[in-house]
């Protein structure tokens, strides 16, 4: 390439280096007028409305879609007030799949994977949670420990914003049957399979 034709290339390069450069500075300089309008942020304080905030009261009675929440037994583990010993809806396979993976999750660090209360958060020096396996818990409804996981109890925090209803129940679910694999006895297996158990015995 020439003399000439090098110093048209560098030029050139130059010329756009600078159009860049040019068009960066004035970008800078641009506001939009949305960034620039009057406008309250939350909790600011405003003379336009009597009350002096600038936030609106939610209008009393009404409920955002979605959050009507009008099955009690689900949403707070009760019927008519009381706390129930049934489930909000049939208990399945995949439900107590479910729910031993939420349990494994977030129950088992400190209640183990047994339900006995000796999690590894309890073995480093955390106040240990009763056992599952004692009789007041086995006999307790099965509402009182949905209400446990959704307000928390003790030094037990709630756990209603990371777990959803749904999953508290699966994980009630799930406690029941750690309850009756640490207390079953032969006869409460089925005859089909306690026959396969006996024969590997002998």
């Amino acid at each position: 390439m020439s003399r000439s034709g090098l110093e048209n290339r560098t030029r050139q390069r130059s010329a756009r280096l600078a159009l860049v450069a040019l068009a960066a500075m004035c970008s800078l300089g641009c506001r939009l007028d949305m960034h620039v309008q009057p406008k309250y942020k939350p909790d600011d304080a405003s003379t336009f409305f009597s009350d002096g905030r600038a936030n609106r009261p939610e209008v009393p009675d009404t409920v955002a879609r979605g959050h009507m929440r009008t099955d009690e037994l689900l949403y707070t583990g009760r019927v008519n007030g009381v706390v129930a010993d049934q489930f909000p809806f049939p208990i399945t396979r995949q439900v107590l799949e479910r729910g031993g993976a939420r349990y494994n999750i977030y129950c088992s660090p400190c209640h183990d994977y047994t339900g006995s209360g000796r999690g590894m958060i309890v073995q480093r020096g955390f106040p240990p949670p009763p056992s599952y396996h004692i009789d007041r818990l086995r006999q307790a409804p099965a509402g009182h420990f949905f209400e446990v996981m959704t307000d928390g109890y003790g030094v037990m925090s709630s756990y209603a914003g990371r777990i959803t209803p749904e999953d508290r129940w699966a994980i009630v679910a799930y406690i029941r049957a750690l309850q009756l694999s640490q207390h079953a006895t032969l006869d409460d297996v089925p005859a089909e399979e306690r026959r396969r158990l006996t024969s590997k015995a002998k």
